[in-house]
Formats: structure tokens, sequence, C-alpha cells
């Protein structure tokens, strides 16, 4: 064994030379971040929207709860999300489960529960309060889900308005003039979903759809009781492969991606990635779908270091197929 006074020697050159080869440790962290392609945001957001009512859209109901239920469990809290259902199908009275929402026929899981936050279920006035709002900032990472009726360029809002691809582009411009963002990942479960992010031009936004323009997106799977499709094929298939990771889940968007058969949701899905700066393979699913803390990297004096006394650290290892409906 090294000698108390050797030891403590080296530990001296080597934070010296530490200190004196690195310009700060913001410096460090930027590098690091730079080559492994990881997102530097400091916080995570997301917008899930329902743009269906009426009972027998029951499925899309399902389909933005199953994502809010998944991004709640990899860790996004529900002060950063944003939840509007056109409709509530556990209260409607043709449910034969009053207060539940199920998106398998075997119904293991209820998608209501006791812990389901709804922002929005139409026009509120301009005085909405603080908590309801995206407060998003330019370092902020924003999943924005959007599932319903939709044809070739326009989603549908309770079968009374229509939403265009140009609409979506120009509100992304102006977040990002705004600077109310740091990455975009938008994804569209609908009829031609593709069509709805063909106009988009603000960068380091990442864009996928369900269906490409002139097909239909459908349903995967109904329920006898409930007399109705409960998920879309698509969203079921996303959910899938989210249901397979947890919060430190390296597993990255170019993995989502390719898990996603076209054989098997009966439609082909697309990618959007020219305006995105980080290659898909790079960009961690959770970097979107988990929660992130804020750390700020302060600079310590070396003198600080070397006075502090050394602490013990612990160490923490790193189907079956119904019918099918349309849209």
């Amino acid at each position: 064994m090294l000698p108390l006074t050797l030891f403590h020697y080296l530990l001296v050159a080597l934070l010296g030379t530490f200190v004196r080869s690195s310009a700060t440790q913001e410096d460090a962290a930027r590098q690091f971040f730079a080559r492994n392609g990881t997102s530097s945001h400091t916080n995570n957001w997301a917008v899930l929207v329902c743009t269906s009512r009426y009972w027998f859209n029951y499925r899309h109901m399902a389909n933005a709860l199953s994502m809010y239920r998944t991004i709640k469990r990899l860790g996004i809290p529900d002060s950063n999300i944003i939840l509007m259902l056109a409709d509530d199908a556990s209260c409607n009275a043709r449910n034969k489960f009053p207060g539940a929402v199920y998106a398998n026929p075997g119904k293991h899981l209820d998608l209501y529960g006791e812990n389901v936050e709804v922002d929005y279920r139409g026009r509120v006035e301009p005085s909405v309060s603080r908590s309801k709002r995206l407060l998003s900032d330019e370092n902020s990472n924003i999943f924005i889900f959007m599932t319903g009726h939709g044809g070739n360029d326009f989603l549908k809002f309770q079968d009374n308005e229509e939403i265009s691809s140009h609409d979506i582009a120009d509100a992304f411009e102006q977040m990002y003039q705004k600077k109310r963002y740091n990455e975009i990942f938008f994804m569209v479960d609908t009829c031609q979903a593709n069509s709805l992010y063909s106009q988009l031009y603000s960068p380091n936004i990442l864009a996928t759809g369900s269906s490409k323009v002139g097909e239909n997106s459908y349903s995967h799977s109904s329920d006898k009781d409930l007399g109705v499709a409960v998920i879309d094929a698509y969203t079921h298939s996303v959910l899938e492969f989210l249901e397979g990771i947890n919060k430190t889940s390296h597993a990255t968007l170019q993995d989502l991606f390719g898990s996603i058969d076209p054989a098997k949701i009966n439609s082909h899905p697309g990618v959007r990635s020219d305006l995105f700066q980080r290659p898909l393979d790079n960009t961690l699913i959770t970097d979107f779908f988990g929660g992130v803390s804020q750390v700020e990297v302060a600079d310590v004096a070396a003198d600080d270091e070397l006075e502090a006394e050394p602490e013990q650290q612990a160490f923490i290892p790193p189907h079956r197929q119904d019918p099918l409906l349309s849209c």
C-alpha cells in the first residue's frame, strides 16, 4: 500500500492537472454532450390531444390516455403535461364500466383511475390558470401527440373545426421565435397523418405519423362488452415498445421507429428528420418521454476542493386482430 503522504501528493497533482487542463466544468459538460449526441435540455413537457368526441371514438380517447400513463410512468409530472380530451368516455351512459377507460379487450388496466388530470375539454377563457399553460422555455424538449379523425393536410376537432398542416407549422414557428422549445417531437395518429408534418419549417423538430398520404390509419382491437374499438393500431405498436423501457433506458428513437411493422398496423408510418439536428440512433427516447432534473454546473475553486474531506459515495449501477376501423 502506498504511504499516506504519497497518496496525498498524487491526489494534489491529479487535481491540479485537472483544474489547469479544463477551462471550466461547464465547458467540459458541454463537450461531453456534444461528443455523445445527448440533449442538453433541462426540462421535458408533453401536450396530448384527443380531437374526437362521441362514444364510437372511444379508441381516440384511449390513445391519448395510454400515452398519458406512459409518460407519467417514465417520469414527466402532471405539472408538465397538458392533456386535452374532447369528451369523457368514462362517464358516457353507454359505458358498461362507469368511470373506467380501457385500451385492451382484457381490461387489464384502467387508464382513467384516480390520478388523471384533464386540462382541457373545449374552449376556455383567455384568463385560464397558469397551471394549465405550456410554460416551456428555450431549454425545453416537448412531446406533442395528436389523435383523431383527419385527412390530407387537416385534423378535425370535435367534428366542427379543422386544423391544417399550415396552422401547425406556423404555431411551431411562433414557438421557435419566442424561444419556447429546445426540441419538439411531434407524433400524429390519424388517417393520412404524414401530411400533417409536410409544411413544417422550424428547426429542431422531429415528426412522425401513422400513415402516408392517401392511406387510412386503423384500429387495433375491439371489446365486445363495450361494443367499440379500444385503441388504434399505430398507438398500440408504439406503446408496446415503450412498455419495455424504464426511466434509465438507453433505447433510442431509431429503435422505436424500427420496431413498428407496417404489415401489423396496415399502414405505412413516416418519419421526418431533416429539421432535427441529432442522429436518431443517438437520440434517447427518454429525451422526450422521461423526466429531467435541472442541474446547474458551478465552478469550484481548486483550493476548496483540496480542503474538503473526501466522502464515501455509494455505487449506483449503471394478437389478435378484430375488424378494423379507419382513423
